[in-house]
């Protein structure tokens, strides 16, 4: 599985929006990957930022 589909798959799972840290710390990669993929999911619309540093699934 790529970086970004992990990085989706984890915010998916949890019920309540993350931050780029805790991403990282959940899946179990490098919180830089994290950022990455979070700037290509926020391009594509798929994530939106409920408030400042943190990150939801959109629905």
């Amino acid at each position: 599985m790529d970086t970004i589909s992990l990085v989706f798959k984890t915010m998916e799972a949890q019920d309540k929006p993350l931050k780029a840290g805790e991403i990282a710390e959940i899946a179990g990669i490098d919180k830089v990957e994290v950022d990455k993929a979070i700037k290509k999911l926020k391009k594509d619309e798929k994530i939106h930022s409920p408030k400042v540093c943190y990150y939801a699934v959109k629905k």
